[in-house]
């Protein structure tokens, strides 16, 4: 095909042919240098009305396939690694995302929930699609991630037992801790606490495992779950403090778990499933 015919529809089209479903404006700019700023513009937002592709982020566009055409949109888990590595920052697919990848899929999130290192990332709305970014300003250790295999790539997803704290830590995003415990009960049997060491104590917040531990003791039994993450937390010395188990309610009247320094001010209910 003679260069002066081959046009940006056409290089997205081969980029599809070849598998890949991401690309960068710069990637275009370079590919068309004699083109102006405004002509790469308009021609990638007439394929954008078309169909074709979807601008994720500013300068970042993911090819819509046709399987997914009628959905409105490519899926996230197709193009959040390619993303990630754009803007250099690592991530983990996490909460009830990440529970759906191990079996858990009762619970359907309302949006993808992804956690990523600082700076803080603005969520994105997208024909339909909300992907939630979660900071964290630790360094997220690789060995708690589990990568998973896309039509795009490989993706990073948090094991069951960075997943399980996330539950917690972030019990907000997810509607709360009952339904965090309701995902647990589905993960149960996905959970190795013997593996937990220092890498994993040093991320999870000392609140999370105290909170975890009483829900793994209390509400999903039988407690050996809870017998061995209460003996990985003292191995590592996690120090307990008496914290409620529901952050900002009542606590006058409430029973206290001494295991755990656990203010009990929060009724726990598991769906039946």
């Amino acid at each position: 095909m003679p260069v002066a015919s081959y046009k940006i529809k056409d290089y997205v089209l081969d980029l599809q042919k070849r598998g890949i479903l991401t690309f960068p404006l710069s990637e275009v700019r370079e590919r068309f240098p004699s083109f102006s700023e405004i002509a790469i513009k308009s021609a990638l937002r007439r394929i954008s009305d078309n169909g074709a592709i979807m601008p994720v982020r500013k300068g970042f566009y993911t090819i819509i396939p046709v399987g997914y055409a009628l959905r409105g949109g490519t899926p996230p888990e197709l193009y959040i690694d390619d993303l990630m590595k754009r803007l250099k920052r690592s991530y983990y697919i996490g909460l009830l995302n990440a529970a759906a990848y191990y079996g858990a899929a009762h619970q359907q999130s309302q949006g993808f929930l992804v956690i990523a290192t600082l700076p803080a990332l603005r969520d994105i709305v997208k024909n339909g699609v909300y992907i939630n970014f979660i900071s964290t300003r630790k360094e997220i250790p690789q060995k708690w991630l589990k990568p998973f295999r896309t039509e795009n790539g490989d993706v990073q997803v948090s094991r069951p037992e960075l997943t399980a704290a996330d539950l917690v830590t972030y019990q907000k995003k997810v509607g709360g801790l009952s339904r965090a415990s309701t995902v647990l009960y589905e993960l149960a049997e996905e959970f190795d606490f013997k593996r937990l060491d220092k890498s994993f104590f040093n991320f999870v917040p000392n609140a999370t495992i105290q909170r975890l531990g009483y829900l793994l003791e209390h509400v999903l039994e039988p407690p050996k779950l809870a017998d061995v993450l209460y003996a990985k937390a003292q191995m590592h010395k996690c120090k307990f403090n008496m914290i409620p188990l529901k952050h900002g309610k009542e606590k006058k009247d409430s029973v206290v778990d001494m295991r755990w320094k656990i203010i009990v001010n929060e009724q726990i209910e598991v769906d039946d499933l």
